[in-house]
């Protein structure tokens, strides 16, 4: 970790109490208060070159630091990343009564294009899945190892239940209903949500559980569902190597992505996608309204008597809204 012993002991005993807030009473992540950290050193050092405070500072030296990354050509993206950081802790000062008005109140977010995430067809989820251990109809589960049966699972919940792939390590056994097909999981705050299983995901589980599982076992108070060979809870990135083995161009979280995307595809409303996913906002789940366009300008050109489309009943073949292959 870099030192910055250089800098005023207001503005770390400053920060060092936000990033402690953070973590106690908001649950944020470690990661995500490290990336807190460093943005708020980083606006403090600006500050300090001017004799500046962040608990003293005003519009125009915000306004300035923000300016200042523009000039040394950090993406639109970052800057706003940033300025959001800074609005969280004149919010947090603001509540605590340490200072009298937020001064980040009229800075003008920065204007930056919104990057569509990258998303699998459903066709080749369906192989990825396929690649890995078995459980379809026709197959032996008895042939299968551990740890393939272990991997199918895995790939069944990131995309049948869109978890993120912390959460799937955070997984414990208790959290899983497999009567009830649905599971419990902590999201980013330690926010809970249910997440329905659907029969496929539910199928993998079964096995994994019953033959996978047990054999990776080394400790009885192991709470995690997904262990390694020896008998460990999986880190995030023996999840991401694993993905990446499978489909080279896959990743934990594409196949989250995947998942909402095909939901609204075949019809999914915003709302039921954003429960699924755990997004606080639902602007962070509208962006999946622009990956279904294509599906959208189909169905218009099918339906609307100006769209320039075939004839309904010829029209209709293939566009039928249905729940999708493993939900």
């Amino acid at each position: 970790m870099e030192s910055h012993d250089n800098l005023d002991g207001n503005n770390l005993k400053l920060i060092q109490g936000y990033l402690t807030y953070l973590r106690v009473e908001k649950g944020l992540r470690p990661l995500t208060c490290e990336a807190y950290r460093r943005d708020l050193l980083q606006c403090a050092e600006h500050l300090e070159q001017t004799n500046g405070f962040l608990a003293s500072a005003k519009h125009e030296d915000l306004a300035g630091f923000i300016a200042h990354l523009q000039a040394h050509q950090v993406e639109a993206r970052s800057r706003a990343r940033k300025l959001s950081c800074l609005r969280g802790l004149y919010r947090w000062l603001l509540l605590d009564k340490r200072i009298a008005y937020d001064p980040t109140i009229h800075l003008e977010t920065p204007a930056e294009w919104k990057v569509l995430p990258k998303s699998l067809s459903e066709a080749e989820v369906v192989t990825m899945i396929d690649q890995t251990g078995h459980g379809a109809a026709g197959s032996r589960t008895e042939e299968c190892t551990p740890q393939s049966l272990r991997d199918r699972a895995m790939l069944e919940l990131l995309y049948g239940g869109g978890v993120r792939v912390s959460e799937l390590v955070g997984l414990a056994v208790e959290d899983i209903s497999l009567l009830q097909g649905q599971m419990l999981v902590r999201g980013k705050g330690d926010k809970e949500r249910i997440v329905p299983l659907g029969q496929p995901a539910i199928q993998a589980l079964t096995e994994y559980l019953e033959y996978g599982r047990a054999s990776l076992l080394r400790k009885a108070n192991v709470r995690e569902v997904f262990l390694s060979q020896r008998g460990r809870p999986l880190t995030r990135q023996t999840v991401w190597a694993m993905v990446k083995h499978v489909n080279h161009r896959a990743s934990p979280h594409m196949l989250r992505h995947s998942c909402a995307t095909h939901m609204v595809e075949h019809g999914a409303d915003l709302r039921t996608v954003q429960t699924l996913l755990g997004h606080a906002d639902i602007a962070t789940t509208q962006i999946y309204t622009h990956l279904a366009l294509g599906r959208l300008k189909a169905v218009h050109r099918a339906h609307h008597p100006r769209g320039g489309g075939s004839h309904p009943s010829q029209a209709n073949r293939g566009l039928e809204w249905d729940t999708g292959p493993r939900f």
